[in-house]
């Protein structure tokens, strides 16, 4: 598969998709979930990105599939054991992520113990908008995330509300992971997620516009 180019970015082509789990805690509880001690990460495949304008694809697996919205970073920089202190040093921009996900598989898998990626890993499963380059951010624990279905919010929060920094995240990952330019991190949704169904029209801004995403449900 051709690797794609990350949008307002060009210099960087997409590689790894890393994404967080329960990363606030009011989204934990809606879903009666444990707060995590260390971030809960997971992994999703190139192949769920898409862009503004284009389309969702609801897979017949699933009966219940939902969004969430989230502070999307580009890596811009690569490398190992990260020190928190130099941790947004590395990043190249930021951008609104949608991580999609079919909840009924996603629930079954957690009863069995199982991992999440076919839950999170379908097709067109991670739109994102165009990213703004890092210097346009002067903090981005104080940012707004929001995103409509049909016009109507459902979810509307402050990254100020993560358990886990976007510093954090990237010291935290660099630990694990060779970090490289290219990677993407999708950081985590609060409160508010809900069901999309065909017909939708989903739209997802950064901080009241800084950057937006405009998708379609098929």
């Amino acid at each position: 598969m051709e690797k794609k180019n990350i949008p307002g970015l060009p210099h960087l082509q997409f590689r790894n998709l890393f994404c967080i789990g329960r990363n606030y805690v009011e989204h934990a509880q809606e879903l009666n979930n444990e707060v995590p001690s260390q971030p809960l990460v997971f992994l999703k495949p190139t192949s769920t990105i898409i862009f503004d304008s284009e389309s969702i694809q609801i897979p017949p697996q699933s009966k219940n599939v939902h969004h969430e919205v989230e502070l999307a970073v580009a890596i811009d920089k690569g490398g190992t054991n990260i020190p928190k202190e130099k941790a947004l040093e590395h990043v190249g921009g930021y951008g609104i992520g949608i991580d999609v996900t079919a909840r009924d598989i996603q629930q079954k898998a957690k009863e069995k113990g199982h991992p999440w990626t076919v839950a999170k890993g379908f097709d067109t499963f991670a739109p994102l908008s165009t990213f703004i380059k890092k210097d346009q951010v002067e903090d981005p624990q104080n940012l707004n995330l929001q995103i409509s279905v049909n016009g109507e919010i459902r979810q509307s929060d402050s990254t100020k509300l993560m358990i886990h920094t976007v510093t954090d995240l990237i010291h935290y990952l660099s630990t694990i992971f060779t970090l490289q330019p290219g990677d993407v991190i999708l950081t985590g949704t609060p409160k508010g997620v809900s069901a999309i169904t065909q017909g939708d029209k989903i739209e997802a801004s950064l901080d009241n516009g800084l950057t937006t995403i405009s998708v379609t449900v098929d």
